[in-house]
């Protein structure tokens, strides 16, 4: 098959174009990198010019208040529209989401209109934020989810833009037309798929692949310091409980002193952020979690001990018995008493680390992934 993936965030796509290619088909992947994370794609849509120009960002700024968009955004749809040409014949097209172009909607509804009027089926993916996720997110029914900082003080509202957008009305008109014309709407983790059932919407799991052919255990001792590892996100950090590791960080320095080491960083590319993780005994990934995202699942198939969801609907899920994962909740006693846990024993960091290896090797092998997605695009299996 000749497959094209639109969009990427977290590096799912790379790792499913990965499984893809080596089960023998043709695959490209275009978007913009995602902003500082610079993800590899074929085709690049970044804002170059926009975001290499200090009088165009500040244009760009002054436009986004006056008008409600970014030449950043304007910039991404027409490098898109130069690539339309070269984008058709393609038998399945897969969106990270229904603004994968990450442009103005109603410029982003003309161009994959000319998009799917050249390729085969349409494919979209809610692994992330969208319109029907946020819809159900705003009921706030479950226990905790990435909006409740924002219910607990509706003064952090800043922070949730990227989020909030999905429930405006043209935003609501894309995410319309993009599942409108998809044949298949695909969750990456219980998440979205948990969200969505409650929502009423039918969705087919197919979980993260991880390449755990090309990520390798990193061997760690259970010797001092304990290395700790936090890498903070400019734009999710408050999304994702950060304050909550925040706290819970300088409590334990205080409390261990030389017996641990912590690093924390800054909204680094991808590259440089795996090569400060690949130290750590511990990664401190997400607190408003059930399920794990790429991130997380990336240290774990490192062997890493990663504070992130694997709450009980996650072990029901998985069968699981064993810890694979600390289940990092919205309360610092509790990810401190977590932590001063396994820097008191320091053996149960390889253990977990062991298990969390083998749990994505048998969860999330990504050519096992890639083959599950070929069966739902090919209509093998049932949705």
């Amino acid at each position: 098959m000749r497959i094209l993936l639109v969009g990427e965030f977290s590096r799912l796509h790379n790792s499913l174009k990965e499984g893809l290619v080596a089960l023998g088909h043709e695959v490209t992947l275009v978007g913009s990198g995602d902003d500082f994370k610079n993800f590899p794609v074929d085709f690049s849509t970044a804002a170059r010019t926009v975001s290499g120009s200090p009088m165009l960002r500040l244009a760009s700024k002054i436009c986004n208040r006056i008008f409600g968009y970014s030449l950043e955004s304007l910039e991404r749809g027409r490098r898109f529209e130069k690539l339309l040409p070269k984008l058709k014949g393609y038998d399945v097209v897969q969106l990270i989401n229904s603004d994968a172009i990450e442009t103005l909607p109603k410029l982003e509804i003309r161009l994959l209109q000319r998009l799917f009027s050249q390729n085969g089926k349409i494919s979209l993916l809610l692994c992330g934020d969208d319109t029907p996720v946020v819809d159900e997110l705003l009921k706030n029914k479950q226990r905790y989810s990435v909006l409740t900082p924002y219910f607990e003080d509706p003064g952090l509202e800043s922070h949730y833009h990227y989020t909030l957008k999905y429930k405006t009305a043209a935003y609501r008109k894309l995410y319309e037309f993009v599942s409108k014309n998809a044949s298949a709407l695909i969750t990456s983790d219980l998440d979205y798929k948990l969200l969505l059932d409650e929502a009423g919407l039918n969705t087919t799991l197919i979980p993260n692949p991880v390449n755990t052919d090309k990520i390798l255990v990193e061997p760690l001792s259970a010797s001092y310091p304990i290395r700790i590892f936090y890498g903070r996100n400019k734009y999710s950090s408050v999304k994702k409980g950060g304050k909550y590791f925040e706290e819970a960080l300088e409590i334990v320095k205080a409390r261990f002193g030389e017996k641990v080491s912590i690093e924390k960083v800054d909204s680094l590319p991808y590259t440089e952020y795996i090569g400060h993780l690949k130290n750590a005994h511990i990664v401190l990934d997400q607190v408003y979690a059930f399920d794990q995202g790429y991130n997380a699942l990336e240290a774990m198939a490192r062997g890493k001990v990663v504070f992130t969801g694997a709450e009980s609907e996650f072990c029901e899920h998985y069968e699981l018995t064993e810890i694979v994962a600390i289940n990092a909740l919205p309360n610092v006693e509790s990810i401190v008493s977590d932590l001063s846990y396994l820097i008191e024993n320091a053996e149960e960091i390889i253990k977990i680390g062991q298990r969390a290896r083998k749990f994505v090797e048998s969860e999330h092998e990504y050519i096992e992934i890639a083959e599950r997605y070929i069966q739902i695009w090919s209509g093998t299996v049932n949705l």
